[in-house]
Formats: structure tokens, C-alpha cells, sequence
């Protein structure tokens, strides 16, 4: 059925000289016919770090079963992940977005060394999906993606809940708006199954960009992970990266500039993460794509909000399987002439050929029609100014205020904000600034949901805040990240001062702080990178390499640069 002359893993299982090779898969058990069919990654991240990741070792066997039914001997392995919700608010945050080039780099010198030719991916937390992405785009190889699924709601005081309403009652405790009682009672009902967070969060803003960018079986984002159906989406994924073997479907041939524009669409009508525009210029940058932040703003702005989805609007991931999933938003942007159709899928099928039977559905408010949207530009913009002159981004979504003009109070790092604000150490109409905490200064990118979700808990509504660092999909509140240039590159964020007059307007798109360029100029002068305490080990290598957020934080060139493909040896 497959022609192994033509596939990578010739070079460890045919002719006389391989037989070394063979006989280590004669000890894991392997038959001849076994050795001699296409060898298939099957590649999870399950962990016991957090309910994330802990369904996907029973899916990753669902997707072996299936690459087996369908003529292929599947080969399992792991790689890591760092779980943003324990990582959040302390120094272990720093290791969140580099865990995803640790992903993508680990998944590739597997496959790789072992000269797999196919791959099928399993992630659950927030950078696991875009560094397995990452990898299936850069080794080229036929490939399948998969979510692990959501987490259910959890119910408190008959409301749904989830892991963000207990960061946000962090805060409210603070404020004495909630009892010590309270909070316990609240992070003991959060979270009550196995799954990522169940808002639109990094995990599910990603999930459905799987769908969307085409590397992901239609439906399979929508499952929560409890559900049968996850495992049958994992064989189905499994037989079919074993068809994109026979039709010679590949990642580049998937991930276009049209399918990644309607991954940015997907993300904006549903209120995604920020965290999308770090990460759909990483996966172009995979297939030798220009698409940094400033095109993915440019696609948000022109894209309705059209799905009312938490943390800015009601509903949860297991609400909008309910009526259909992510293909229904699919459908609607397409319809109305907003996706291209001819995108191929991993299926095999056009995007156009995969929406012809999902229809509409009514009486239902998660989801709204593009000619009446919750707003006409999407929960997720750009802005551009003095203050930023590569670019930042804010998740609009649900937010009444879009203007904001007040004095920077500034903070260095993250701890020392999230301890004014347990303080109430603010005033109303202050602009909050955490700089040096970008991708080379942090180094790593923190995500701030401790001090944003502390802030919102408390009740504050007339306060901005902006970072260089990134915010977490569950952030809601007038809060602009991925600040560029960044403090520790000289940036503008680094030159303010306690009293600065920071102007702010998402309508506009604009972000400026009230000083002349003579005046940056002047502060410049008498700058000073300000050193880390990581000087070594994972956490100095990544400042060493890593580019602007403007670019996708990347940390190699990319595929402009390949002189030979993997899959080609």
C-alpha cells in the first residue's frame, strides 16, 4: 500500500545494512509487516502537571489504534509542557511561551532522529498547541492535530464557573468582597473534570485556530475531555494522517497566507487570547510567511465579534459544542464572505467541502449572525504609537471603556504590581505599567492573570495597564501587552516615569504616552539595559535568540531560510 522507498523511516527499517536498526524494533515486540509500514509519531503532552494534559494519554492510544486500522505502525512519544494556570503569578511563568519552542524543537529531533513519517499531535494547556503546530508545519511531514478538549464548568451558587472567576476572587477577598470561606468553596468547584480552561482562553482560541488553519479533523476542537467522542476524533485522526500519506497532503500545503488569515478571524469573532498574535506569525514563520502582529490586526479589526464567549462574554467552550462548535462561526464568517474556502484541510477536503452540511442554529444566543454581531470589530485589536512604535494588542471583547488617559504608575516586574494592587497601593485613573518583562527581559513573556484578575476581583474599572509581557487568554479589562520594542531593548515602555501622561484609544488604534520624541530622545541617553538574575541554563539561551513579539517572539529564521526539508532526505 506505501511505497517505503519514498518515505524517511527507509533509513532505519530497509536493506541488509539496517538490520542494527530492525532488531530494536524486534525487541519492543514489532512483526516484520510492522517494521516494514510507514512509521507514524503519535505525539502527546500528557502530564500530571494539571487536568490539561491528563486525558491524552487515553486519546493517544484511540489515535494509535486508528493509524494501525488504517495500515501504520504508530510510535508514541511525549514532550513537555508547562501549564500556565500553576505556573501563573511567580517566577515559574517565566518558562510558559519558551516551553513552546521546547515543543516544537523536541517533536522535531524525535521525529528526526528516528525517522518518522508521519506525525499525529495531542495537546491540552495553552503553548502546547501552537509548538506542536510549529513542528508538524516545520518537518512538513503528513501531520494531524488534535485537541485534548475542555475542561466542564465547574457551578458555584448556580452559576458557571472557572478557574479565572478564582483568580478573580483573589481579588475580591482582597477587597473584602469575598470570605476566606468563600474563595475555598470556589477553587474547590472550578475545575471538576479533566480538560484545559473552559473560556475563551489561549487553549480553546487555539483549538479552534486547529480547526481553522486547516491541521485538525472539522469538530474535533468542540468535545470536552471526558467525552467518548474525543477518543473516536483521535482514531479518526489516526486514519486519517494515514490517507494524507497516500494523498501526499502535507503542513505547507495546509497552512497558507489564506488559512492563516482565517485563523485570525476565527480568533477575533470569538474574542480569542492576545496570545494568537504571538503565535499564528510563529506557525507562518514555520511555512516562510510573512504574517507578524500588525497583519493579524489588521484581519481582527475588520472581523465582527460574533461569539459571546467568557472571559468577556457568558458562555463556556462546552456551550458552544453544544450548538455545533467552531465550524458554525466557520460557517457564518464564510458565508458572509469573510474565510476562504478553498483552503485545504487535513482531511483531504476544502474548507467550502467541510461546512456543506453545518447549518445555522436558532434559538441560541452563544453564536450571532455577521449582518448583527455583538460588535462589528472584533474582540481583538492592535494599536500602534510613540509608546509602541513595533505595535501591542488588547482583547476588546466585552469591554465597555475603549479610551483611557491617565499617569503611568510603573513597576519593574510583576510581583512588585501584583503587591500594590493586594495593597490597593493605586488610584482610580492610573495607567499600570510592568515593563522588563518581554521576551528578552524577562526573559520568557509572563502572562499577568494574577494582578489583571486581582484588579478586576477588586472591582476596578477607570485603571488601565500595559506590559511588554504577555496577558493570559482569561485576561478582561483594558489590558495592552506585547509592548514593543520592549523595555530590555530600549523600547519607549522603559524610558517612562511615574507621572507620565499615558494616552490610550482601541478605537483609533493608537497608544502614546505625552512626551516629544526630543524627550524620548533625551531619556535615552541615559538608559541602561537593566540585567536579569538569569544568566544562565533554558532561560538565558532563549534571550539570547528570541525576536520581538511584533514578529511572533520567534528564535530561529524559520523556513525562508531551509535548504533542505526534512521529509526530502
Amino acid at each position: 500500500m506505501f511505497d517505503k522507498s519514498k518515505l524517511p523511516s527507509r533509513h532505519v527499517t530497509e536493506g541488509p545494512e539496517r538490520a542494527p536498526h530492525r532488531s530494536y524494533y524486534y525487541a519492543m515486540g514489532m512483526t516484520t509487516e510492522q517494521i516494514h509500514q510507514p512509521l507514524v509519531g503519535v505525539v502527546s503532552t500528557w502530564n500530571e502537571a494539571a487536568p490539561c494534559n491528563i486525558a491524552l494519554q487515553r486519546q493517544a492510544q484511540a489515535a494509535k489504534k486508528g493509524v494501525f486500522a488504517a495500515g501504520g505502525t504508530p510510535r508514541e512519544f511525549t514532550t513537555i509542557t508547562v501549564t500556565d494556570g500553576i505556573a501563573m503569578g511567580h517566577q515559574g511563568m517565566k518558562s510558559s511561551l519558551i516551553s513552546r519552542e521546547v515543543i516544537a524543537d523536541s517533536v522535531e529531533l524525535t521525529v528526526r532522529g528516528h525517522c518518522y513519517d508521519a506525525l499525529v499531535g495531542l495537546a491540552g494547556c495553552d503553548k502546547s498547541l501552537p509548538g506542536l503546530m510549529m513542528a508538524m508545519v516545520r518537518l512538513n511531514i503528513p501531520s494531524v492535530f488534535m485537541y485534548g478538549g475542555s475542561i466542564l464548568p465547574g457551578k458555584y451558587k448556580d452559576k458557571d464557573v472557572t478557574v479565572v472567576d478564582v483568580f478573580e476572587g483573589v481579588g475580591k477577598y482582597d477587597a473584602g468582597k469575598m470570605t476566606a470561606e468563600e474563595l475555598g468553596e470556589i477553587e474547590q468547584v472550578a475545575c471538576p473534570s479533566a480538560g484545559s480552561c473552559g473560556g475563551q482562553f489561549t487553549a480553546n482560541t487555539m483549538a479552534c485556530v486547529s480547526e481553522a488553519i486547516g491541521l485538525a479533523l472539522p469538530g474535533s476542537a468542540g468535545a470536552p475531555a471526558p467525552y467518548q467522542t474525543r477518543d473516536e476524533y483521535a482514531y479518526a485522526s489516526g486514519e486519517a494522517v494515514m490517507s494524507a500519506i497516500k494523498l501526499g497532503i502535507r503542513p505547507r500545503d495546509i497552512v497558507t497566507k489564506q488559512s492563516l488569515i482565517n485563523a485570525a478571524r476565527v480568533v477575533s469573532a470569538t474574542g480569542g487570547s492576545t496570545n494568537a498574535a504571538l503565535h499564528l506569525p510563529a506557525i507562518a514563520n514555520e511555512a516562510g510567511i510573512d504574517f507578524d502582529m500588525h497583519d493579524v490586526g489588521k484581519i481582527f479589526r475588520d472581523t465582527p465579534y460574533i461569539a459571546d464567549l467568557k472571559p468577556g462574554g457568558k458562555y463556556v467552550a462546552l456551550d458552544m459544542h453544544n450548538i455545533g462548535g467552531i465550524q458554525v462561526v466557520i460557517k457564518e464568517l464564510y458565508e458572509n464572505g469573510l474565510i476562504y474556502g478553498d483552503c485545504i484541510t487535513a482531511n483531504g477536503k476544502t474548507i467550502a467541502e467541510n461546512l456543506k452540511n453545518v447549518t445555522f442554529p436558532e434559538n441560541q444566543d452563544v453564536v450571532y449572525r455577521v449582518k448583527s454581531p455583538i460588535t462589528k470589530t472584533g474582540g481583538v485589536v492592535t494599536l500602534k504609537g510613540n509608546l509602541a512604535p513595533e505595535g501591542c494588542i488588547v482583547k476588546i471583547a466585552g469591554l465597555k471603556h475603549l479610551k483611557h488617559t491617565g499617569p503611568a504608575r510603573v513597576f519593574d516586574r510583576e510581583e512588585d504590581a501584583f503587591e500594590a494592587v493586594k495593597r490597593r497601593d493605586y488610584k482610580e485613573g492610573d495607567v499600570i505599567v510592568i515593563r522588563y518583562e518581554g521576551p528578552v527581559g524577562g526573559p520568557g513573556m509572563r502572562e499577568m492573570l494574577s494582578t489583571t484578575a486581582a484588579l478586576y476581583g477588586q472591582g476596578v474599572e477607570n485603571i488601565a495597564l500595559i506590559t511588554d509581557g504577555r496577558f493570559s487568554g482569561g485576561t478582561r479589562g483594558l489590558c495592552i501587552g506585547h509592548v514593543s520594542p520592549e523595555a530590555a531593548k530600549g523600547g519607549a515602555i522603559g524610558l517612562i516615569k511615574n507621572g507620565d501622561i499615558i494616552e490610550i484609544d482601541a478605537n483609533a488604534g493608537t497608544i502614546n504616552v505625552q512626551l516629544t520624541d526630543a524627550e524620548l530622545a533625551e531619556r535615552k541617553k541615559n538608559w541602561k539595559p537593566r540585567e536579569n538574575d538569569y544568566q544562565s541554563g533554558t532561560l538565558w539561551k532563549y534571550a539570547q535568540q528570541v525576536g520581538s513579539a511584533e514578529k511572533g517572539a520567534l528564535t530561529h529564521p524559520g523556513a525562508k531560510a531551509e535548504k533542505n526539508q526534512y521529509w526530502k532526505i
